[in-house]
């Protein structure tokens, strides 16, 4: 049994023999089978509080995101007739506990956390970002730097390759299930896992050399080459994988049903155009919300998880 030592000790991922099933945690129900946590019927176990917070995942320098997340948190304090605050988490384990604490009301989950989130947080997620055309996802990419001496995947035996954390897909998930059933390497054995805590750290570690090779989100890659964080040519891209979903969006599932309808209400209708969100993620391609479905859109990654042999079991 593997304990993650990042975690605050109130959830374990377990390795087992078999195929991990996911299913939620004990003090959640799912009478409807989709796969996430019910609203309560009791209403003395319902919430509505007066201030909503909002934390996006910690993939990059939260102030950036403060600010990228401006507009849309004004509309949704317009919407819900609430105060909205912005969290800045920085690692998806204090995420995950603050919804699980009754501290997070609303948060865009990474795609490897979001498993988590739901099992565990009780995280209803309904809609991600998308194209104009309704296209959403992103890859995973395994980069070096030119000059590294790593011309394809298999030179990264017997060298460092830095991960993001456990939780992550693109991070840590994906990578690892891919090198072992694709290229016959395991982490500790054919080379040494570092991990970074966060894709841009990733991303930066390899630009700057610190890394000779890392598993990121490519999409993290691309924002921070509009913003000028990094150029194009510091990276080397040495494999790209199928297409993924983005960052989930939703809320706790003890909110009020009135005000999860408004919560959803918000993310529908925001008027994206010339919005500060417009202008941080249009350029990577996403420029609306779309509704999706955990069941459905999340199953490549719950297979991932299965292929990983771990499941997340929730105290």
């Amino acid at each position: 049994m593997k304990r993650l030592g990042w975690w605050l000790g109130s959830l374990l991922l377990v390795p087992t023999l078999a195929q991990a099933q996911f299913s939620l945690g004990e003090r959640y129900s799912d009478a409807d089978g989709d796969m996430v946590a019910d609203i309560p019927t009791d209403p003395a176990e319902l919430k509505d509080p007066a201030t909503l917070v909002f934390a996006y995942t910690p993939v990059e320098d939260p102030a950036v995101y403060a600010d990228a997340w401006s507009d849309f948190l004004e509309y949704l304090a317009e919407k819900t007739g609430k105060k909205v605050q912005f969290f800045p988490v920085q690692s998806n384990a204090a995420q995950i506990e603050a919804m699980r604490a009754g501290r997070l009301q609303i948060a865009g989950f990474n795609t490897g956390s979001t498993p988590l989130a739901v099992a565990c947080a009780g995280f209803r997620p309904f809609t991600m970002m998308a194209a104009d055309d309704g296209s959403f996802g992103y890859e995973m990419e395994i980069i070096t730097y030119p000059g590294s001496g790593i011309d394809k995947v298999e030179d990264i035996k017997g060298r460092e390759m830095a991960f993001t954390s456990e939780t992550s897909n693109s991070g840590y998930k994906a990578p690892s299930a891919i090198l072992k059933s694709d290229y016959g390497m395991v982490a500790g054995t054919d080379f040494t896992p570092v991990f970074s805590g966060k894709h841009d750290n990733s991303v930066l570690g390899v630009a700057n050399k610190d890394y000779p090779a890392a598993a990121i989100a490519n999409k993290v890659a691309r924002r921070m080459e509009q913003r000028g964080v990094i150029k194009p040519e510091q990276l080397k891209t040495l494999y790209t994988s199928q297409t993924f979903p983005t960052t989930s969006y939703g809320m706790a599932h003890n909110l009020t049903p009135e005000l999860q309808e408004k919560i959803k209400d918000a993310f529908r209708t925001f008027p994206w155009e010339g919005s500060s969100l417009a202008e941080e993620f249009t350029p990577v391609g996403e420029t609306q919300f779309i509704p999706i479905s955990f069941k459905k859109e999340w199953e490549v990654i719950r297979k991932i998880d299965a292929a990983n042999n771990v499941q997340y079991h929730c105290r």
